[in-house]
């Protein structure tokens, strides 16, 4: 938990957290107290790096596209014989 709080940081994350935490200000100054829910979600969307401030939501163009379980977890395989 740690670690995904400290790095990984994106501009989508600084703006998801940025946008959220001036929800949450806005939403006190003018006792709007719903408006505390919706702001501490996109707060917690970009401190915790989740949905679609993880950048999952998005779309990647083909060009961009990458096999991040190929490129991230790839540990490659050893073949097994049997006789």
């Amino acid at each position: 938990m740690k670690n995904r709080i400290l790095y990984g940081w994106s501009f989508r994350r600084v703006l998801y957290l940025t946008v959220g935490i001036a929800t949450i200000i806005y939403a006190v100054v003018a006792k709007e107290w719903w408006g505390i829910f919706l702001g501490g979600y996109f707060a917690a969307m970009g401190l915790f790096s989740f949905g679609c401030a993880s950048g999952n939501c998005g779309y990647e163009s083909p060009g961009r596209r990458t096999h991040r379980l190929h490129d991230e977890q790839y540990r490659g395989f050893e073949e097994i014989k049997t006789n």
